[in-house]
């Protein structure tokens, strides 16, 4: 829920488990206690989506969570992610934007040891847009802060992702889910010769091309993102910049080098094909985050994409950096065996 930063300390006091989404100075305000949070003004609620920073976003974990351990990672240390999370369990993500964490995490998710044994959710933490040449993209940890200060507020961080690992009952599991509303287009398959946040020469439809000049002289609309097959879930790779002069695409995710991208197909009505594509039973999510470019792009302020509430962030992470698209996670019971 978006609330009051006293009803949000209220919630610490009494040993909620949150995630909480907000402005800087908010966030600096809390108690200690069992919460981790990021930067971002921005927020789907339940008046629409909106932009405020007097209020906060608060997620309170269901009563399903368990034991939580709470654990900071540098760009250094994010291939030992996995080792602190519990068995069964589930853990929660934040990693301020443009940090080295960030650009780490984009780069090697895939390859961290263990990374799709236990479901890994969450979000990059951003700044207001008015802000980027001024402001750094912040993560919290709830359960740190400087203990000479009156109100033992949580430490902040600007080069740290923070986690919090969560365990369950040995009948429930957790599920992370993907809504994406793009599906690759018709035009030509584009490869790249190099993983990265940018590309310059690569191969389009089997033929050698500059990227930044087939894009602008075919005039394609880099609202829509690149879309690729990663093993049965199709991610999209959203464009940051196109330079024709330069001849070089930035990019607000990596492309690998060993996968077949095409430009993604128009979404027609975004808002309806949430409501189409989101479950009656998501209404019931443990967390759910949706992109700052769809926000943008789909012109979302005063819209509601379906009964899904959540921070609106530079960035979603359902095991590894994902753009456009909306995440949620999901607490049920274990089927048995047949």
């Amino acid at each position: 829920m978006l609330t009051t930063t006293t009803r949000a300390a209220e919630l610490i006091h009494s040993g909620k488990k949150l995630l909480i989404a907000g402005d800087r100075d908010l966030l600096t305000s809390l108690p200690q206690g069992q919460w981790i949070g990021g930067t971002i003004p921005y927020f789907m609620s339940e008046r629409g989506g909106c932009v405020t920073r007097d209020e906060v976003f608060v997620t309170e974990l269901p009563k399903e969570i368990g034991e939580v351990r709470i654990c900071r990672y540098r760009a250094s240390d994010l291939m030992n992610l996995t080792k602190d999370a519990f068995k069964g369990g589930l853990s929660f993500i934040i990693v301020p934007a443009s940090s080295e964490a960030h650009l780490e995490f984009a780069r090697q998710a895939p390859d961290i040891p263990g990374i799709f044994g236990t479901p890994l959710v969450g979000w990059i933490s951003g700044v207001h847009l008015g802000d980027l040449a001024t402001a750094r993209a912040a993560t919290f940890d709830g359960t740190h802060g400087d203990a000479s200060a009156a109100a033992t507020p949580g430490s902040s961080h600007e080069e740290e992702a923070v986690v919090m690992h969560c365990s369950l009952p040995a009948d429930k599991i957790a599920t992370v889910h993907i809504v994406n509303l793009f599906t690759p287009g018709d035009g030509p398959t584009i490869m790249f010769d190099a993983t990265g946040f940018s590309a310059g020469e690569c191969t389009i439809g089997g033929k050698r091309q500059n990227l930044a000049t087939y894009l602008t002289e075919n005039g394609i609309d880099t609202k829509q993102p690149l879309v690729a097959d990663y093993c049965g879930a199709m991610v999209n790779i959203s464009f940051q910049a196109v330079d024709a002069a330069k001849g070089e695409v930035t990019f607000y995710a990596p492309v690998f080098s060993d996968v077949e991208y095409r430009i993604a197909k128009p979404v027609k009505d975004y808002v309806s094909e949430f409501q189409h594509r989101i479950p009656v039973n998501a209404r019931h999510c443990a967390f759910s985050c949706n992109c700052i470019l769809n926000f943008l792009y789909s012109e979302l302020e005063g819209k509601k994409t379906g009964h899904i509430q959540g921070p609106i962030t530079f960035g979603e992470i359902a095991y590894q950096l994902l753009n456009q698209t909306l995440v949620y996670v999901s607490i049920d019971a274990k089927r048995a065996a047949i």
